[in-house]
């Protein structure tokens, strides 16, 4: 069982799929599984594995899944010896359990696949992002064009929510050509739970796509999640410096909203 667990942690790395590792880390007296023992929780409700059985499985399911919904490892302490004290079985033993959230790399969706969008894509795939890119100009949306992507989708944007699953950790990187093709795709992206939207240009352009987003009915509290002019405020000139500017200011937004 511990080689199908270790082989359905492969297939979710190779998917970028979420799953909560629950393991054995201690085991005292009668206790139902030994030290080392493991069962992997998915979040739609499937399971391989066991850690005991009986009510201690059905507790440890239910942190699974809450880990899974915060993101955050726990150890568990349980005895096993008094039901009518509230402990999950009589085995007469003490076992301590550990839950690991397995969470695929976080995405880097850049949209626009100009000199600044290649420059974000190679330096998010350098920090161990997995990186989308987007244009709706196939020519520039491709391996050729712009290396080192991990996916790659010559779709306007607003078609992206439909064809990429993005979280509540993904970034949306728009180095995009103008502020009629931000005005057409962000309605979309605004429904999306992402961590961070940001949108390269002036003051002037962004001021001019809000005002054309709030002409199409766009709520001002959706409108103000998005960072423009994107990056922190730094002294740069070349693409690679402008890069580095956007991804400190989306990693930054990242870790507040964990």
């Amino acid at each position: 069982m511990t080689n199908s667990i270790y082989q359905a942690l492969a297939e979710l790395e190779k998917n970028h799929q979420f799953a909560a590792l629950c393991t054995v880390i201690k085991s005292e007296g009668s206790t139902p599984r030994h030290v080392g023992s493991k069962m992997l929780v998915y979040p739609d409700g499937r399971f391989i594995g066991s850690i005991g059985g009986g009510d201690l499985e059905h507790r440890v399911l239910d942190e699974a899944w809450m880990a899974l919904s915060d993101e955050q490892p726990r150890r568990l302490h349980y005895n096993l010896s008094d039901p009518k004290r509230g402990d999950p079985g009589v085995c007469g033993g003490q076992v301590e359990i550990f839950i690991e959230p397995i969470l695929p790399a976080p995405l880097v969706v850049v949209i626009g696949a100009g000199h600044v969008g290649k420059a974000v894509v190679h330096l998010a795939k350098w920090l161990g992002f997995r990186v989308a890119v987007s244009d709706d100009r196939a020519e520039f949306c491709n391996p050729e064009a712009t290396p080192e992507a991990d996916e790659y989708y010559p779709v306007t944007m607003d078609k992206l929510p439909n064809l990429i699953k993005i979280d509540k950790r993904a970034l949306l990187i728009l180095t995009t050509r103008g502020s009629a093709v931000d005005a057409m795709g962000l309605p979309a992206l605004l429904e999306t739970p992402a961590a961070y939207i940001g949108v390269i240009g002036s003051q002037r352009r962004w001021a001019t796509t809000a005002k054309a987003l709030k002409e199409k009915g766009i709520a001002e509290e959706k409108i103000a999640r998005v960072h423009s002019p994107m990056g922190l405020k730094m002294k740069v000139e070349t693409p690679e410096e402008i890069a580095l500017s956007i991804m400190a200011e989306a990693l930054g937004k990242e870790v507040i909203s964990d």
